[in-house]
């Protein structure tokens, strides 16, 4: 690796787990004057032809408005850097994941647990699972997730702008933080009909009336954000809400879909600032009571979340005593055992006549093979405001649960983080027979507790409330 231009004297080797938020001997909480930031921004739009949403939709063929990754490093005096990047794809599982995380580390110079990679999780965009793609080709069947050598270029070029940014380190002199409405974007999948039925059936497009008209249910209604302000500016923001991210999809038009089209709109409205959109925890959140899937929708959905994100720009506060913590919290989802999700089964579904059935069966015996290893919960703690990265398409809950722990914070709750996990249900919905967890769900029911306990360790304590 090529020397860093980054003086190594300064950069003291920390224990993952240390909360460097207390006072432990030899350790100290850098101030923001002590902080420094990089930013980084690559396209990752897919070739013609390859995989939408793992196989499940139309491959690739025209471009409606590309896709990037969005990174931002963290340098703060004595620490090795962090990482957090967010990427239009649909999601990014298992060994993809990890080598995102080690290209990226190695990039910077740091742990693969210091990068957060997070997906958007827009449909018409692709899926990453490299191991899956292997399982298939394997086995001779027809079905496609993701082209390896797209991948590992993408890869490549992601790593290499992270590097680049630290040849331009912002000293950041102030960071803030907010939460603020979004209005008419997110609602639940979950609606309960005249005759007092529980449905799961609101997608991200819904033209069913009835669906359309029943009560939002429940969502988190704001979008958090936390910025970095050097010489006077702001300079980057990390914005958090939580929905599906689709107006449309389908029919191959790769698209950012309207978070990326909003996130511009916010980068043209305050020139020189760099956002980063993450999609929070949206497993069981979509646009469908205010998306009927009509052409204009996409404009007037990404026009509300932006209104939202200038709002919280706006009403940014500073955060009080600042520190810098990062911890990587260890825990373990167990994989789903249900029939149909049996090894031979899942290995009797390769051989299915049509090719997402294949591409289904892959991914869960790449997940069962992920899954028999611990996942991390990263968090990067401010004092005021946090972020920390959730597993897969967890459901609002636990970014609500998130934010109950922190009530005088600003807490940003990503999710589709180590997304080999697909749907992460609460003990309710199994228990309410959620439709959606036929498919794309590969963690056993119980995954609350553990999901619970991670996110508590990873926000108590708590250093600093923000002013």
């Amino acid at each position: 690796m090529s020397r860093l231009p980054i003086d190594r004297r300064q950069m003291g080797r920390v224990t993952l787990g240390v909360s460097l938020g207390l006072p432990m001997a030899g350790i100290s909480s850098p101030e923001v004057s002590d902080l420094m930031v990089g930013r980084f921004s690559v396209e990752v739009s897919p070739p013609l032809g390859h995989a939408c949403m793992g196989g499940g939709i139309s491959p690739v063929v025209s471009y409606d408005d590309p896709l990037e990754a969005k990174g931002i490093v963290f340098v703060p005096a004595g620490q090795s850097p962090v990482v957090a990047v967010s990427v239009d794809w649909c999601e990014i599982r298992h060994d993809a994941h990890d080598a995102w995380r080690k290209a990226i580390a190695s990039a910077v110079g740091t742990t693969p647990e210091r990068v957060l990679v997070s997906s958007v999780h827009q449909h018409d965009a692709p899926v990453a699972d490299l191991r899956a793609e292997a399982i298939l080709k394997q086995a001779g069947a027809k079905g496609s997730i993701c082209i390896p050598e797209f991948h590992a270029e993408t890869v490549l070029r992601v790593a290499r702008a992270a590097k680049d940014s630290l040849r331009d380190l912002k000293k950041v002199d102030k960071i803030a933080a907010s939460r603020a409405p979004v209005t008419a974007v997110s609602s639940n999948r979950r609606t309960v009909d005249s005759m007092g039925r529980v449905r799961f059936d609101r997608g991200s497009t819904t033209r069913d009336s009835d669906l359309r008209n029943a009560d939002v249910g429940v969502i988190d209604p704001d979008v958090a954000m936390i910025s970095f302000e050097s010489d006077k500016k702001t300079i980057a923001a990390l914005f958090c809400y939580a929905t599906h991210p689709m107006s449309r999809y389908g029919k191959g038009a790769v698209s950012a879909d309207f978070p990326g089209i909003g996130r511009r709109m916010v980068e043209r409205a305050h020139p020189g600032l760099h956002a980063i959109y993450f999609s929070g925890c949206s497993g069981n959140v979509t646009a469908g009571k205010f998306n009927d899937g009509s052409p204009d929708r996409r404009m007037i959905l990404a026009k509300s979340l932006a209104d939202g994100m200038n709002r919280a720009l706006a009403d940014a506060k500073p955060i009080d005593k600042t520190v810098f913590r990062f911890e990587s919290i260890p825990y373990s989802l167990l994989f789903r055992d249900t029939p149909g999700f049996e090894t031979k089964t899942l290995e009797g579904k390769l051989a299915a006549a049509r090719p997402f059935d294949q591409c289904l069966a892959a991914m869960g015996l790449s997940a069962r093979e992920r899954l028999a290893r611990p996942l991390d919960l990263p968090v990067i703690d401010f004092g005021g405001a946090a972020l920390l990265l959730a597993p897969g398409e967890s459901y609002v809950e636990y970014q609500l649960y998130a934010k109950s722990l922190r009530p005088k914070s600003v807490v940003l709750c990503a999710g589709y983080g180590e997304s080999v996990t697909g749907y992460v249900p609460t003990e309710k919905a199994w228990d309410e027979k959620d439709s959606n967890l036929g498919d794309w769900c590969w963690v056993a029911p119980g995954s609350e507790k553990p999901m619970k306990e991670a996110i508590a360790r990873a926000l108590v304590p708590n250093p600093s409330p923000m002013r």
